[in-house]
């Protein structure tokens, strides 16, 4: 299918991400969120980071003119109705992306792909609810979305062919790689990650060593280019549980029981830098270890 059109569900840190590629590779972007301040803040910030782009020679002015005219924002879940292609990259709370799905599928096409950017929820149980099982699939993009080179495509049990090629197509044209993934708790790459970065909860929870120890280990040692527990922060501690709790849930293995030292820091509501603390403070001028 030619789509030209793309409905995208949340204006949040994934949503302007997944908008502004979309845009800069010339699809028709509309973004949709409950909150007006949260789509006016989406376009302040894709403008600035298409700017950053401009900046680093990576687009032309030109085109950063032309993605955000691409670009149009509604507080009304019904404007969508007329995309082709519909990501929604709203909380990763599975009873409210039902409810969206639900609200939504009254206004689409009988042509619209529908896709989740779910980091973990089963993609099986979310097309089931809809009216188009065969239309729907697992559209999972990396953060942050224009940087990142990575979308995994997920099928549920019901999802058709041409749905995967269509959408493969996408992914081709915004210049990612698409990774395809079984429908399984987390998928491929936070089925990995996420017990790692937990267990390196557990290391700090069981005094094996401080924050700053266990990520300059795993920065200097393993190579990787943030500390684990860095990690959580940037991806937000509540996100991390989430996931957790899938795995826990969907693969009954105490292999993946979350770390009672990452519950009680959601609880606490240091979810990381959206919060300004997690397991390190942001608050001053340079992030500060909180244990």
């Amino acid at each position: 299918m030619d789509i030209q059109k793309v409905g995208v569900i949340g204006a949040g840190q994934m949503g302007n991400g997944i908008a502004h590629v979309l845009a800069l590779a010339g699809y028709q972007v509309t973004i949709t969120d409950l909150n007006q301040a949260a789509l006016d803040n989406a376009r302040v910030v894709i403008d600035r980071n298409l700017a950053r782009q401009v900046k680093g020679a990576k687009i032309t002015a030109d085109q950063k003119v032309d993605a955000m005219a691409r670009i149009s924002a509604t507080l009304a879940l019904p404007d969508l109705g007329a995309a082709d292609l519909v990501i929604e990259a709203a909380t990763e709370k599975e009873a409210l992306k039902h409810s969206i799905f639900e609200a939504l599928v009254p206004h689409l096409q009988p042509h619209t792909i529908l896709t989740s950017n779910t980091s973990s929820i089963s993609i099986t149980r979310l097309a089931s609810r809809t009216d188009r099982p065969e239309k729907f699939m697992g559209f999972h993009f990396m953060n942050p979305v224009p940087v990142m080179d990575l979308v995994e495509l997920i099928r549920g049990i019901a999802t058709d062919k041409a749905t995967y090629d269509s959408c493969l197509t996408v992914v081709n044209t915004l210049g990612k790689t698409a990774a395809s993934a079984e429908d399984f708790p987390a998928f491929i790459v936070n089925r990995i990650l996420m017990p790692m970065i937990n267990e390196a909860v557990y290391t700090l929870y069981e005094g094996v060593g401080s924050v700053e120890s266990i990520d300059q280990s795993m920065r200097l040692g393993a190579n990787h280019p943030m500390g684990p527990l860095e990690l959580a922060d940037f991806i937000g501690l509540d996100t991390c549980l989430a996931i957790m709790n899938v795995l826990h849930e969907g693969l009954a293995d105490t292999k993946y029981r979350p770390c009672p030292l990452m519950t009680k820091y959601v609880e606490a509501g240091w979810l990381g830098r959206k919060t300004q603390r997690g397991f390190y403070d942001y608050r001053g001028p340079t992030p500060v270890p909180t244990r």
